[in-house]
């Protein structure tokens, strides 16, 4: 434990972040994929380790090749499932990736998830899916998920049209009785006070850390609308880029909120939302 708490991040992204934020395509080493498979399994717990997170939540990165459409995507659900399957003490769950450009065929997509590879969650990223966080096909998987007991994690970048916070409000207020994820909200100042008038409007969020520059404004948060709508993440790839656990971590550890808070905000939150039984 870290200073006596559990980790758990809800935020780890297995694929490469270059590639989807306008990097080189060629910007990973030149590894076959089982060499790369390992070098970037070596660097993530590495990673982990040297800042105490105990266990972490992966899920797909959204820049993945889609030239094969829906294809593509089952293949990086079935990848998923077997990265959280090879190392499950570390990585307990794992979320999987829909593409409102497959329309109904992402429905039966969301069932195997579910069903066959017992994933926990799908995340969507619409500023790399070519849609508005509040398109119907979102809606309409959301409310799927609610059906069959998949949680909605979604990137919620307020600085891009297409993850407005107004429209994660939509998404959340559709599905009033699921929880929902919210990852990267509090990404900047103007968009950490939104998420305050966001938390009042659709209780149901639960907002991570992740992207935020300081701990200050999310005490605050919590405190006003209880430390269970906060849970901790980081946005971490490992490999090639994003090989630091962010300094939040140390900022919640410090802060003024109870050891009982710090617990629910670091680990016990994310078990409560994704149905994740205690450590062995």
């Amino acid at each position: 434990m870290t200073n006596g708490f559990e980790v758990l991040d809800v935020h780890h992204h297995v694929g490469n972040a270059f590639r989807a934020l306008g990097g080189a395509v060629d910007s990973a080493p030149e590894l076959d994929e089982n060499e790369y498979q390992r070098v970037e399994l070596e660097s993530r717990l590495e990673i982990m380790d040297r800042s105490q997170v105990q266990q972490a939540i992966v899920i797909p990165g959204h820049g993945y090749h889609r030239s094969n459409g829906i294809a593509d995507t089952r293949a990086e659900n079935t990848a998923i499932a077997a990265y959280r399957d090879r190392t499950p003490e570390r990585f307990p769950a794992a979320v999987g990736i829909v593409e409102p450009r497959d329309a109904d065929a992402s429905l039966a997509e969301l069932d195997r998830c579910k069903d066959e590879l017992g994933l926990v969650g799908m995340s969507f990223h619409t500023r790399f899916q070519g849609v508005s966080l509040d398109s119907q096909w979102v809606l309409a998987y959301c409310a799927h998920m609610a059906e069959i007991g998949l949680v909605p994690v979604v990137h919620a970048m307020d600085d891009t049209p297409e993850e407005a916070l107004w429209k994660l409000a939509v998404v959340a207020r559709s599905i009033p009785d699921t929880p929902v994820l919210a990852l990267d909200a509090f990404g900047s100042y103007e968009a950490t006070r939104e998420c305050f008038f966001i938390a009042e409007v659709a209780p149901n969020i639960v907002f991570d850390t992740s992207l935020s520059y300081n701990f200050d404004f999310i005490e605050d948060f919590a405190v006003r609308f209880g430390p269970e709508r906060v849970v901790f993440g980081t946005d971490l790839y490992s490999y090639p880029v994003g090989r630091r656990i962010s300094h939040i971590l140390d900022q919640i550890r410090s802060c003024a909120l109870s050891d009982e808070d710090k617990a629910l905000i670091l680990a016990g939150n994310a078990r409560r939302v994704f149905g994740i039984g205690e450590r062995p």
